[in-house]
């Protein structure tokens, strides 16, 4: 599998000619019925890159795609976004027994130009999520968006004129504003999934700062983290924020913290020595982090804990 062959989709037309569809009605922007997709011998078999934006829902797919280093699990239908040149690889269960049904919208950058949405798209976090970062939909949400698709629909079949674009980027900016308010309510309702991550972030954290080679290994990153847990950074940090108001930098900050005020209030070492130990090459970079966190040296933290 380290060898596969990548293959890049340059347009949405070739798209359509590769999965056996009709020719898009508008060469930058299609709306394709999934069930209606024919898959290629070498589907699961080849690396894909796209040139062009795609937003998804499928259901019964029995399948999974590779992204990002991680996988989605279409088994039980979810959302899905994707932006240009991200590789991927779709792994086909070899028996499918259910249906295939959902929709893609394929929208090429080139659509986009010079509107505002053209400069602010990436800004909309989930184009880059990996492992069970996918969008999970409520019937009456999946009604909600496929409302606002048939709008997009309708508009690019009728008579393309110079309002087209703005009213079908507009109606796109409208879906991608609702798939990050369900992103939000995925992230308080999913809790069980969420609370797990949160664990297992105690675990990686307290087991990061347990080691004694905190000096070579160094304090543990935002990225450090995020891969521990199968997560993108920007996932961890959003996910975090919404459950707990801070983001995964101030987590590992208290957690940080929390040490130097254990090994500070129940032992005998120097404040050099619990600087080393909590990975800072240098003391002084210790002490001024310790005091813009709490307010106080680690001189008077300690003198304050044991005249308490």
């Amino acid at each position: 599998m380290a060898n596969l062959q990548t293959k890049r989709i340059k347009t949405i037309t070739g798209f359509h000619q590769l999965r056996g569809l009709p020719k898009p009605e508008h060469p930058l922007i299609s709306i394709v019925d999934y069930s209606s997709i024919k898959r290629s011998a070498d589907i699961s078999e080849v690396n894909w890159v796209l040139d062009f934006y795609m937003i998804s829902v499928k259901k019964g797919l029995q399948a999974k795609i590779k992204y990002g280093q991680q996988e989605y699990d279409f088994d039980e239908g979810v959302m899905f976004f994707m932006a240009p040149n991200q590789v991927f690889r779709i792994e086909v269960e070899p028996v499918q027994t259910s249906k295939r049904s959902g929709w893609m919208l394929l929208i090429h950058p080139d659509f986009l130009w010079n509107s505002a949405l053209a400069k602010h798209i990436g800004q909309f976090e989930f184009f880059d999520y990996a492992v069970n970062e996918a969008l999970f939909l409520s019937d009456k949400e999946e009604k909600t968006l496929n409302g606002v698709l048939q709008h997009i629909k309708e508009e690019y079949h009728s008579n393309i004129d110079r309002f087209s674009q703005n009213i079908i980027v507009s109606h796109l900016e409208v879906l991608l504003n609702y798939s990050e308010r369900y992103y939000n309510r995925q992230f308080i309702t999913r809790k069980i999934a969420n609370h797990t991550i949160l664990t297992r972030m105690e675990a990686v954290l307290n087991d990061w700062f347990g080691k004694e080679d905190l000096l070579t290994k160094g304090l543990p990153t935002v990225q450090d983290l995020s891969a521990a847990l199968n997560v993108s950074p920007k996932y961890l940090s959003s996910l975090l924020k919404v459950l707990t108001g801070q983001t995964a930098q101030q987590h590992i900050h208290d957690k940080l913290i929390g040490k130097a005020k254990e090994k500070l209030s129940t032992t005998d070492l120097s404040v050099s020595e619990i600087a080393y130990e909590l990975g800072f090459e240098h003391p002084q970079s210790f002490s001024k982090f310790f005091k813009l966190k709490t307010k106080l040296s680690p001189q008077e933290f300690r003198k304050s804990f044991h005249s308490n």
